[in-house]
């Protein structure tokens, strides 16, 4: 008598996203939709690219565009754009309320920070020079900035995202305003209550949404950031009989990383070195 043990071994791609317990994503809900988000106006020079949604209310005045383009939809004060902006208090809301927090200096420049809810002493943040941020090899790691005032940087500056970090999963909750310095290299979504200013070459990967003000542009590429979806590795325990073998899967016992394979459920995973035995 003779029991064959087969392995059906697959990769699927699961839309759901397995967040760090410690630190939650904020829901944008319907303002995921925008690249840039303002309500009073929007103010663009030059030949700013625009790569999502541009909405703007209660405000009614967009200028610059053209020159300026748009790949999305332009909501001006349209059902859409006012309920991106209802979604926008709720994600700013949930942004200042999370604990727990990291107190970090006020200039980011020349740190590496992974994942977590950063704010500091005195209600600002900076970045001169490279802010690094460090996923640790979880394209799910989320890291919140708070701010009880502005957030500024300076001409040049980068934030830069190693590891498998993603701007999606990085969010800038400004208490009033925020500042990009000229040429800088800006990662994930801006959630002002006030207003953004983008100066000459600025570029966004993320969003730049205000709440209360104005955005203005100037000559920046923004674009919007969406999540990359990580593969999944699915392994499903079964046993097909010969010669009128009556073994079950249960009879073969089947391990992930030291946890049993229950018989006929797949067991899923991330991507990555596993033992299975």
């Amino acid at each position: 008598m003779v029991s064959l043990v087969v392995l059906a071994i697959v990769f699927t791609f699961s839309l759901v996203q397995i967040i760090r317990a410690a630190t939650t994503t904020v829901a944008l809900n319907t303002a995921d939709a925008f690249a840039v988000l303002a309500g009073t106006t929007i103010t663009n020079t030059g030949s700013s690219v625009i790569t999502g949604d541009l909405g703007l209310s209660p405000g009614t005045e967009v200028t610059g565009f053209p020159p300026g383009t748009v790949s999305g939809v332009q909501h001006i004060t349209d059902a859409t754009a006012l309920q991106a902006q209802t979604d926008l208090i709720t994600a700013y809301d949930d942004a200042a309320g999370r604990t727990p927090v990291t107190t970090v200096p006020t200039e980011l420049g020349g740190t590496t920070l992974t994942s977590g809810v950063y704010d500091s002493a005195d209600g600002t943040f900076g970045i001169t020079g490279t802010l690094t941020l460090d996923a640790e090899g979880d394209a799910n790691a989320v890291f919140i900035f708070k701010t009880a005032s502005t957030l500024i940087t300076v001409n040049d500056s980068v934030v830069s995202l190693i590891n498998g970090a993603q701007a999606c999963n990085v969010f800038w909750q400004v208490g009033s305003s925020a500042t990009l310095g000229t040429n800088s290299t800006f990662k994930g979504n801006i959630l002002a209550l006030t207003a953004a200013t983008l100066t000459t070459g600025a570029n966004v990967e993320g969003r730049v949404l205000a709440r209360n003000a104005a955005v203005t542009l100037d000559t920046n590429i923004i674009t919007k950031a969406t999540c990359a979806v990580a593969p999944q590795l699915t392994v499903t325990k079964s046993v097909t009989n010969d010669n009128g073998g009556t073994k079950t899967a249960s009879s073969f016992p089947l391990f992930i990383d030291g946890s049993s394979v229950t018989t006929a459920i797949a067991s899923t995973t991330s991507v990555g070195l596993h033992t299975v035995s």
